[in-house]
């Protein structure tokens, strides 16, 4: 061969000599590569052990030289949470710079003696340096090797099996060439940089020279060198299999941490190199070998094997089948929820390529906690915007698995199982339905379910399919529980199939399903919608039409205790509404059956009772005779309702609803109250009272429509008092008056409102029960001669009722604190408490009581000028007329009247209710117009008039 031969040529012959050589041929070479591949790890494990003691100083040079690479390499490796900050440093036998670096020129020299050998060598020789296994084995290459491709932070240092040539380096990039092309001279360079220097000259109006020779070049032509190519590129490819069985033998968990992640990088480089070489990475097995750097305690070495996995893995369909063999998913997905963000990065993009494959996408999310963890990184503050857009993106190619869009809609992301309710077949359609009613909604998410698929699922029901029928009524039973979703439902036409189902129907539903419609319509009913004017039958029926109320009122009766639940709910719904609730009651007076919905009452299932008192207690406002006249009946029901009352030491709501049906019956109902009496019904309610006013052992939230309930039941027995002697014993026995006194500081309105009224009562009935003194019968001296009797003085009698009164026996206010407490009631916001206060002062000034000592005592508990300024506040039209009474009857004390004549405000309302009030209300203000000189006072002067 020629010493002039071209470096392509020479290649391509040592190659083919190489082949040639027989084993024993190779030997010799061999076992001195083996020698020197041992001293170099022997070299390696002691600056290894230099490196981690955090020495910076050496005799060796070639750690010094490894030092002077490192230097320049300290900034340029970034990777994100310090994974990378110091493996420039530890990893400059793979990793290198561009610049001229000591080790650079080493490397340069080293190839022009190779070069000047292998031009003077005969062919016969080539054996001795082309087989030279001696390279490859006594280092990883200290040499740059200048035509590697990077990613911003390295390159790659390479062991060769064969040395670079002079003819592989670009002169202008200093890498070897990947494009060789060769220009007008003859000069070879890659095609890129030659471009570049062509354009540079172009743009800067210099003459277009060679950039070696700079010799003027008349053309820009390039011829792509070929044969220059593609023998560099069959150097790689030797090189690159020793490179990748020295990485083999580096992924092992017992190797130093450096030496993995240069074998990561390396397995990197080539796939990123060139998508054919993963085949090469999974024919070699080293999938699973990377998968296991997982366990490694390195965190830069787990994050280095995430990043490598995902390179390995993107579009190549084999390599994430075998990646996803095992528990390799799992372990992926632990990392999800790693506390280091970079770690839970590389896995989100690591699974996002996995996911692309539609056959891994069940077993990702057959991973427990795979999809909630997803979900929940995309609606993630903390997370960066990349991570949180891989999760979303990875979601989405899980969306391809029914059984995970069942798992994402369980984790919040009801998007994926809507758009299959909308658009799948009519087998995912009603499978999606069917989960949609399993799921346990929020309200807010109710309405967005309503929005999206309400009328789908409206359609759904209303087909022949039996299944796809109960799929969509569970759907709907669950959206429908939130009023607004209701309230949008009802506008998607739902009331008309659902009653057509409910009531009749061409395809009558099974039991099952009617209680699911008919608990759908009660959850619609309690939504605010105008049901008098919705179309839900023929001749425009509606729901309280007299004709539909009755049907589901026969249903009622004649169906099983859980649709006689939900339909009496219905009715609940309805008679909420003052709009509906006179239809409503209207049917039920026709149909005569209130005694039917009385005897529910006594009902095993407690939420049949409880829906069936609720009804009632709606009813009571325009059937409240009609039902007082039910429960007296001699079924029972009375006692039943009072058993549900007292049931419980808790208060529930079924006792609180129980107590405010009972409340809310005529108050005058003799018979009712009669009947209590005998059933011993107050004893119990003031035992409860007590009990709750002591504190109740656990408070619940029913607890104040509870108490609200018993003062009112309570005081029914205050409007008996005169035909009852019964009533009267037991106020006296239990001290009624000292508990509604009592009862006056509880700080509830309905409470300190329904007291004020029961002392009202009370103390009307107190000049009724006052004991007047007995006057002994005088002498029959004394009465011959009065002068000479002597009258008795009677001590200990009630200034107001003339008797002996007492707040026990008589009930008289004048005892004890509820005239202070009753006139500071005078002040509430409430006008309704203000106006049941005053009322019960008022009973001091009542006819067949003295009068001028009943000012007198209001006087002395300051109760005149809050008198007077509820009459000047005017705050309801009762109020006024109840205030402007009780002033009269003040202003008939010239002291008072004297003080009030004098204040403008009091005259101005007093006229004001003169002109403006009833018959009665003018006239007591005319009375007290009198009393302040206002309107002339004709009495005195026609005394008959």
């Amino acid at each position: 061969m020629k010493p002039n031969a071209s470096i392509s040529t020479v290649g391509k012959a040592g190659g083919v000599k190489w082949k040639a050589l027989s084993a024993s041929e190779k030997a010799p070479y061999v076992a001195k590569a083996d020698k020197r591949k041992a001293e170099y790890e022997k070299t390696m494990a002691a600056y290894n052990k230099k490196q981690a003691s955090g020495a910076d100083d050496g005799d060796d040079d070639s750690d010094k030289s490894k030092s002077e690479v490192n230097n320049e390499e300290e900034d340029s490796d970034d990777d994100g949470d310090g994974v990378e900050d110091d493996e420039a440093g530890r990893e400059e036998i793979w990793v290198g710079t561009n610049g001229n670096t000591p080790v650079r020129r080493k490397m340069m020299t080293k190839l022009g003696n190779q070069k000047k050998k292998l031009n003077s060598a005969p062919i016969q020789e080539l054996k001795e340096f082309e087989g030279t296994h001696d390279l490859m084995a006594s280092s990883w290459d200290e040499s740059h090797e200048i035509g590697s491709q990077s990613d911003d932070s390295f390159q790659f240092e390479r062991l060769h099996l064969e040395p670079i040539y002079d003819a592989f380096i670009c002169p202008l990039s200093k890498q070897i060439m990947r494009d060789p092309v060769s220009i007008e001279n003859g000069q070879t360079f890659e095609r890129e940089a030659i471009e570049k220097w062509f354009n540079e000259c172009k743009e800067n109006n210099r003459k277009l020279v060679c950039p070696l020779t700079l010799k003027e070049l008349k053309t820009t032509d390039m011829n792509p060198s070929i044969a220059l190519r593609n023998t560099i590129e069959e150097w790689n490819a030797r090189n690159e299999i020793v490179q990748l069985d020295m990485a083999r033998k580096s992924l092992n968990i017992g190797c130093p941490e450096i030496d993995i992640l240069r074998a990561l990088r390396f397995v990197q480089y080539i796939c990123q190199k060139s998508v054919s070489n993963k085949h090469i990475i999974r024919n070699n097995e080293l999938i699973p070998m990377i998968v296991d750097m997982l366990k490694s305690s390195s965190r830069r070495v787990r994050c280095r094997t995430l990043e490598t996995l995902r390179v390995v893995v993107e579009d190549d369909d084999d390599n994430k089948e075998i990646m996803a063999e095992g528990d390799n998913v799992r372990t992926i997905v632990k990392f999800l929820s790693h506390e280091q963000s970079k770690e839970r990065e590389e896995a989100v993009s690591l699974l996002y390529e996995l996911s692309k494959l539609e056959s891994l996408c069940e077993k990702i999310g057959s991973v427990n906690g795979a999809i909630l963890i997803l979900v929940g990184m995309t609606s993630s503050k903390s997370e960066n915007l990349l991570t949180v857009e891989k999760a979303d993106k990875t979601l989405e190619n899980l969306e391809k698995n029914e059984n995970n869009v069942r798992q994402m809609a369980a984790s919040g992301r009801l998007q994926p199982l809507l758009t299959l309710i909308l658009e799948g077949s009519p087998e995912v359609k009603l499978s999606m339905a069917s989960y949609l009613g399993e799921l346990a909604l929020s309200n807010d998410v109710k309405v967005f379910v309503a929005q999206t698929v309400g009328s789908s699922l409206i359609n759904l029901m209303k087909s022949g399919n039996v299944q796809s029928r109960e799929a969509a009524l569970k759907a709907l039973n669950q959206v429908s529980s939130c009023d607004s979703s209701a309230k949008i439902l009802v506008d998607e036409g739902i009331l008309s199939p659902l009653v057509k189902d409910l009531l009749a129907g061409s395809n009558p539903l099974p039991m099952r399903l009617k209680e699911i419609s008919a608990t759908i319509l009660a959850n619609i009913v309690s939504s605010d919608c105008d049901f008098d004017s919705i179309p839900v039958g023929p001749n425009h029926q509606t729901l309280v039409s007299e004709d539909i109320i009755h049907k589901l009122l026969y249903l009622i009766s004649n169906t099983g205790p859980p649709i006689e639940c939900k339909l009496v709910q219905v009715l609940v719904g309805l008679t909420s509404s003052p709009v509906t609730l006179i239809s409503v009651v209207s049917a039920i007076k026709s149909s005569g059956a209130i005694n039917s919905l009385v005897q529910f009452i006594e009902a095993p299932q407690q939420d049949l009772r409880l829906a069936s008192i609720k009804l009632l207690q709606n009813l009571s406002p325009n059937m409240g005779q009609e039902l007082a006249s039910s429960l007296r009946g001699t079924a029972g029901q009375l006692d039943g309702l009072i058993k549900v009352i007292a049931e419980n030491i808790v208060s529930t709501e079924e006792q609180a609803v129980a107590v405010g049906l009972l409340a809310d019956l005529p108050e005058r109902d003799m018979g009712l109250t009669r009947q209590m009496l005998d059933e011993g019904a107050f004893e119990m309610v003031i035992s409860r009272i007590r009990m709750i006013r002591q504190g109740e052992p656990r408070r619940s939230r029913f607890v104040t429509p509870y108490l609200e309930g018993l003062v009112r039941v309570l005081t029914r027995i205050t409007f008996v008092l005169q035909n009852e002697p019964k009533a009267v014993s037991l106020c006296r026995d239990h001290d009624l008056a000292g508990l509604f006194t009592e009862l006056l500081a509880n700080g509830l309105d309905n409470v300190q409102m329904v007291s004020a009224s029961a002392l009202e009562n009370l103390s009307l009935e107190s000049k009724n029960l006052t004991k007047l003194p007995e006057i002994p019968p005088q002498s029959f001296c004394g009465s011959i001669f009065p002068c000479f009797s002597k009258q008795p003085v009677m001590t200990g009698l009630c200034r107001v009722h003339r008797g002996a009164c007492s707040r026990r026996d008589t009930f008289c206010l004048l005892e004890g604190p509820a005239l202070r407490r009753l006139v500071g009631l005078l002040d509430h916001t409430n006008a309704m408490v203000v106006e049941a206060s005053l009322a019960a002062l008022s009973t001091l000034l009542e006819d067949g009581v003295n009068i001028e000592e009943g000012v007198a005592v209001l006087i002395e508990v300051e109760g005149v000028k809050p008198i007077l300024d509820v009459l000047l506040e005017k705050r309801t039209e009762n109020l006024g007329r109840r205030a402007v009474w009780v002033v009269e009857r003040l202003l008939r004390t010239e002291d008072i009247a004297y003080e009030v004549s004098g204040d403008p405000n009091v005259s101005t309302a007093l006229v004001d209710a003169f002109q403006h009030g009833d018959y009665h209300t003018r006239q007591t203000a005319e009375r007290a117009l009198k009393h302040v000189d206002k309107i002339p006072n004709f009495s005195g002067i026609f005394p008959n008039v």
